[in-house]
């Protein structure tokens, strides 16, 4: 009941998905897990949680390696087969699974963390109307150290927080769509200026660096000039979805406005924020466009380096965007 009540007031869906995730493994002893969120054919990976390798790793190393591409149903996995069926996966060693379950574990991923999944809970987030929203992974039961597997006790309370956890992720996601962008489906420039308070105060409380990068594209008229607005549009909807493809889950993409986006990053340092923007300039630079190809300008500042306040971050990231394009464009300044 309390985790239910928790949940229910919970609104920031990146919070929530967090915070989904952290009580599961808190009351089932897990040392890591995941969570995806279902669109359409795909689960996306939204959280993921390990505390071996965040310690051996770093936080923002271990995210990075554990965030693969998104997971086709049609997959042979563990997760896809839970989200078509709705049943719970209890297994004791995911490298033992028979050859002929409707179901399987890549490994490829324990092979590039030097980890091993050894017992796993897969149960599906489950609204009443017995749609499936995502799914909740927990992994490594340990006692005393040791990894041993989940006691099946814990199967009914996992699915009973998962149910809470899908009419939770449900309420967040409605509420989500008075802050998105029409036009690109990131978020828009209202939800930027309430996420930028939050985290600034989230960085006097905690210390921990925050990042903004803003993006420009171009020379965007030339396009809607040449081609039309079709065109432009289409290049809009493109930058806006290899953003959040090339960006990690708890940084925030927004359109900051016209052909201008706005990227939050959070707890991360300047030097990261400027490698962050070099990858993101080369990925857009060699991506084709439906009209051609495109370049972008970014301009990047953290907080303490640039300033103490939100509206410090956001001059600061505009003077050096405009210092990007004064200097010839397809560049990040800083």
């Amino acid at each position: 009941m309390q985790i239910g009540i928790t949940l229910a007031s919970e609104r920031d869906l990146r919070v929530l998905l967090e915070r989904i995730l952290g009580e599961g493994r808190r009351f089932t002893h897990a040392e890591a897990g995941t969570l995806f969120l279902r669109e359409g054919d795909f689960l996306h990976f939204a959280v993921v949680q390990n505390d071996r390798l965040a310690r051996e790793l770093g936080e923002e190393e271990m995210k990075r390696l554990l965030q693969e591409e998104p997971l086709h149903l049609r997959e042979l996995s563990l997760a896809g087969h839970v989200a078509q069926t709705g049943d719970i996966l209890n297994l004791h060693d995911t490298y033992m699974i028979p050859p002929d379950r409707p179901y399987g574990f890549d490994a490829r991923v324990d092979a590039r963390t030097n980890y091993r999944t050894q017992s796993i809970l897969v149960v599906p987030l489950q609204d009443a109307g017995g749609n499936v929203l995502g799914v909740l992974e927990l992994i490594n039961a340990l006692d005393r150290g040791r990894v041993v597997p989940f006691d099946s006790q814990y199967e009914s309370l996992v699915r009973a927080l998962a149910s809470q956890a899908a009419v939770a992720i449900r309420n967040a996601r409605l509420e989500d769509l008075s802050f998105k962008d029409a036009l690109t489906d990131v978020y828009n420039r209202r939800y930027f200026m309430i996420r930028m308070e939050e985290e600034h105060k989230r960085h006097a409380r905690f210390n921990e660096p925050l990042s903004l990068a803003l993006l420009d594209l171009d020379h965007f008229k030339e396009i809607n000039d040449r081609l039309g607005h079709r065109a432009g549009d289409a290049a809009l909807r493109d930058v806006a979805q290899l953003l959040l493809k090339h960006s990690r889950s708890f940084s925030v993409v927004t359109r900051y406005g016209g052909d201008e986006f706005a990227i939050i990053l959070v707890n991360t340092t300047k030097a990261g924020a400027i490698t962050y923007g070099e990858r993101i300039r080369a990925v857009l630079e060699q991506h084709t466009f439906g009209h051609g190809t495109t370049t972008v300008s970014l301009g990047i500042a953290s907080l303490p380096d640039d300033g103490v306040s939100a509206d410090d971050l956001i001059v600061a990231a505009d003077r050096a965007l405009y210092d990007a394009k004064r200097l010839g464009r397809n560049r990040v300044s800083a």
